[in-house]
This record gives structure tokens, C-alpha cells and sequence, in this order.
């Protein structure tokens, strides 16, 4: 592996960052507030560093897979170190552990927060939460690859180690059109969705932060309560229309904004997509309406479609506190978090294409049981899957449930109850945000020790990044010369 040429990119991406970092410094100017010197400050930090490197390192050579990888794993580790500096050198996260791990969860989309008396916090920090939400929901590397024509050597490489999902998707034989495609959709939806916020009362500055919030899966809210807190459900109409749609494949809102509107009901994944939704809501509503949590039957639908697309998407917004829901709806949450959004779109967990492929592929297994001697073949979009697709998904769900399974352990050996490690490590690896337990809806990870928050950071990344982008970098081939 050449690290020169690993970091190359890194610094390409330090640049890019520390141009980002100049809008939360011009928010703080327009609300008249200190923040801008630590945002121009840190900013300048970010591309001294990134300008120097790119000087010592004009002759690097280009990226191949492995550096690919490594450039998108380190690349995160590095973007959200540099993205912590204002909220430690303001003072408003003062140690830096909780500060790396505001910043890690916001790129991460996870949307795990230490922070309490939110509503408190300057408009630049409010503004800069959100945004590393939005930043990370599409990608910083994939936005790199759309402004930065010198990536474009090596574009492929990257783009298949961050684009989630078991298959990535050209819109375009060029890379570079492809990140702007996607890029240009994303933004478009943002915007829509800010226009729509403030149709139904929001603040303007609250309405981005929230679209920034909701089109990356994220979850950070500017209201100590999360959406709940603004008591109106216009807003939350709108946000679940939105969580609806950046929990979808983002290439099929490119297709429709083409004018190839049948793209959704031909995909089998957002078929599927569909019915998980509608059913698990369906079976919440019937338990919330039994135990008479709410005061009438559209309350109650309009709570459970809520949470239900909060969790499933991983945006991990919430209008409720369902850990006071009836034990039921904890044990399907659980599992939609681990289901997660479709491939192709801004939402983490194991994607409900992977779900799909592991039930058909089930199947097949139970008619060769009936049919030794017969040929099948697992069938997707009415195409063929290859033997080396479903096992690349076979193969995930298992480094899935492994690396799950180990951070429930560690955490459980450190002294963490049970419930809350589940809950933790769920809420970690599937970017969720609240999870169960301590960790709960109505908490935050404040109360986590350090070591358990930089595990938990470690478990953000590895889901972001779907595992085998950060897990390759473990095996000593990854890192040798030839």
C-alpha cells in the first residue's frame, strides 16, 4: 500500500472540510456570537495542514483498491477529529473525548449525543451539528469526488468503499457525474424539505438544521426534546415524508426527477422497503391503541409511523419516548434497527436489500431441501444475482452479528447492564442514534465512560462504512507493498 498516495487524499479531503467549516463561522457572525474565531481558527488549522501536505506530496501516485479503502476509513477518522475542534475549543463541549464524539456521531449520521440543555448552545454550534449530519449523510469523500477533478484518478476505488449498500450504482460512466448527480438530488430534497418546515411553522434557521438532520438519517434536533418538542404535527408530517424518502435508493429520485416515476414500483427493495413499514406500524398502532397510549386512533398511527421511519431509516428522531411503550414495540424497534434503510440511500444498518437477498436466499435453500437435484437461481429486479453477490451479503450479515455481538461482550465486561449495551451497540453500528437502556430516547451517552464512548465511535465508523471498508485495513495483505 502507498501511504503517500493515502495521504494525498487525506489532505485533499482536510481541504474540503476546512472550507465547510467557514459557513457555521459566518452563522456565528450573523447572530453576533464568539463561535466564529474557534470555526476560523480550526479552519485554518485544516487547511495549513492539508495545503503543506498536498506540497510534500506532488508526486504520489495514484490510488489503487487498497489505498481506496484506506483513504475512506482514515478519511472519516480524520474529517471528524478536525470537525471536533470548534465544539472543544469553544467551550462548549470541554472535553475532548465528548467533543470527538459529537463530531464522529454527527458525520457518522449516527446521531448519538452527549449534550444536554441543547437549546442553550450557540446558533454556530447548533448549525455546525447539523451540518456534519449532512455532510456525512451523502459523504464527504463522495463530495470531494464531485468538486475535486484531481480525485478522479482512483474515483472508482473510493466510490465503491463509501456509496453503502452491496452494490454501487453508476448514474453515469464518469464517477465525478455520478458524485455531482447524487449530490445534486440530495441537495434538491434538502431544500424542498426546508421550504416544507417553514410552510409549517419552523424558523428558518431550524428548518435547516432539521432538513440537514433528516435527509442524512441523522437525528441531531436544536430542541432538548427532539421533534416531540415543537408540539406540532405538521412538522412532524413533514419529517416523516422526508425520513421516508432519504431512507430510499437516492439513484430512484434521480430516475423520477427524470421523468422515470415507474423506477419505484418495479424496485423490489422499495417494494419491501414499503411493507416493512406499513406492517410494523400497523402492529404497533394495534398495541399503543390495546394499551390506550394516546388519545385517539390518528395520534396513535401518526406516533407509530413516526418512530417506526425514525428507526428504520436510522434517523433516530423521536416525538415519543417508547421505552414506556409496551415491551412489544421495544423487541420490533430492535429489529428495524439492525433492517436499517434501502442501498443507495443516506440510512445505515445491514439495508433492506441485504434482508431481501438473505430471505430469498433462504428459500432457495429450503427447496434444494425439497429438490436435491434441482438448479435455482436467486432472482432480484428480474435479474440473476451472481454466487459471489450473495455471498458478499452472506458474508456481511455474519461480520454484521460478529462485531455486534463483540461489542455487547466488551460492553458487558466493562460492567454495562445488559439492556443498555444492546441498545448501545445497536444504536452505534446500525447509526441510529438512541437506542435502549441508558442510551434510551429520552437520555444521551453522557453518562457512557470514555473508553466505552471511543468503542462506540469505532462501532459509528465500521457502520457507516458497512464493515468491510474499515475491517480490510485488519488484515496484513491490506498494508503490503505488492
Amino acid at each position: 500500500m502507498s501511504l503517500r498516495a493515502v495521504a494525498k487524499v487525506l489532505a485533499f479531503l482536510l481541504l474540503v472540510t476546512a472550507a465547510c467549516l467557514l459557513l457555521p463561522a459566518v452563522v456565528a457572525v450573523i447572530y453576533r456570537e464568539p463561535d466564529w474565531r474557534d470555526f476560523l481558527i480550526t479552519s485554518g488549522i485544516g487547511a495549513a495542514v492539508g495545503g503543506l501536505a498536498l506540497t510534500l506530496l506532488r508526486g504520489a501516485p495514484d490510488l489503487r483498491v487498497r489505498e481506496g479503502f484506506a483513504v475512506v476509513a482514515l478519511g472519516w477518522l480524520v474529517v471528524g477529529l478536525l470537525g471536533s475542534l470548534p465544539f472543544w475549543l469553544s467551550g462548549q463541549i470541554p472535553d475532548f473525548t465528548d467533543a470527538v464524539f459529537e463530531s464522529i456521531s454527527g458525520f457518522s449520521t449516527t446521531g448519538s449525543s452527549i449534550l444536554t440543555d441543547i437549546e442553550g448552545r450557540s446558533h454556530a454550534i447548533l448549525f455546525w451539528r447539523t451540518m456534519t449530519h449532512w455532510l456525512g449523510g451523502m459523504g464527504i469523500v463522495l463530495l470531494a469526488l464531485a468538486i475535486l477533478p484531481l480525485l478522479g484518478v482512483g474515483g472508482m476505488q473510493l466510490f465503491r468503499a463509501e456509496v453503502p449498500g452491496p452494490v454501487a450504482e453508476r448514474l453515469t460512466p464518469r464517477i465525478r457525474e455520478t458524485a455531482k448527480l447524487l449530490w445534486g438530488v440530495y441537495v434538491l430534497l434538502t431544500a424542498l424539505e426546508v421550504v416544507a418546515l417553514l410552510l409549517a411553522g419552523m424558523s428558518l434557521f431550524d428548518a435547516v438544521c432539521h432538513a440537514f438532520a433528516t435527509m442524512a438519517t441523522g437525528g441531531f434536533s436544536n430542541n432538548d426534546s427532539s421533534v416531540g418538542g415543537y408540539g406540532s404535527p405538521a412538522v412532524e408530517w413533514v419529517i416523516i415524508v422526508f425520513m421516508f424518502l432519504a431512507g430510499v435508493n437516492f439513484s430512484l429520485h434521480f430516475m423520477a426527477l427524470t421523468g422515470r416515476w415507474r423506477g419505484y414500483a418495479r424496485d423490489e427493495e422499495f417494494r419491501f422497503y414499503g411493507v416493512i413499514i406499513l406492517l410494523s406500524t400497523a402492529l404497533i398502532t394495534t398495541v399503543l391503541l390495546g394499551a390506550s397510549f394516546y388519545p385517539d386512533a390518528g395520534t396513535t398511527v401518526r406516533h407509530a409511523l413516526f418512530q417506526v421511519l425514525a428507526i428504520v431509516t436510522t434517523t433516530g428522531f423521536g416525538t415519543a419516548d417508547y421505552l414506556l411503550w409496551p415491551p412489544f414495540t421495544h423487541a420490533l424497534l430492535l429489529v428495524l434497527m439492525a433492517v436499517g434503510g434501502c442501498a443507495g440511500s443516506t440510512g445505515g444498518g445491514i439495508k433492506v436489500m441485504r434482508v431481501l437477498i438473505l430471505l430469498k436466499h433462504a428459500k432457495l435453500e429450503l427447496r434444494k431441501m425439497l429438490h436435491p437435484r434441482g438448479v435455482f437461481t436467486v432472482w432480484f429486479n428480474n435479474r440473476p444475482l451472481s454466487p459471489g453477490l450473495q455471498t458478499n451479503v452472506l458474508g456481511f450479515f455474519l461480520l454484521f452479528m460478529v462485531v455486534y455481538i463483540a461489542g455487547v461482550l466488551i460492553l458487558t465486561l466493562g460492567g454495562r447492564d445488559l439492556v443498555t449495551s444492546v441498545g448501545a451497540t445497536a444504536a452505534s453500528i446500525g447509526n441510529i442514534g438512541p437506542g435502549l437502556g441508558l442510551v434510551g430516547p429520552a437520555s444521551n451517552y453522557s453518562a457512557l465512560l470514555a473508553w466505552e464512548k471511543w468503542l462506540l465511535m469505532l462501532m459509528m465508523i465500521i457502520g457507516r462504512l458497512e464493515l468491510f471498508t474499515v475491517l480490510v485495513l485488519f488484515l496484513p495483505s491490506g498494508w503490503r507493498r505488492s
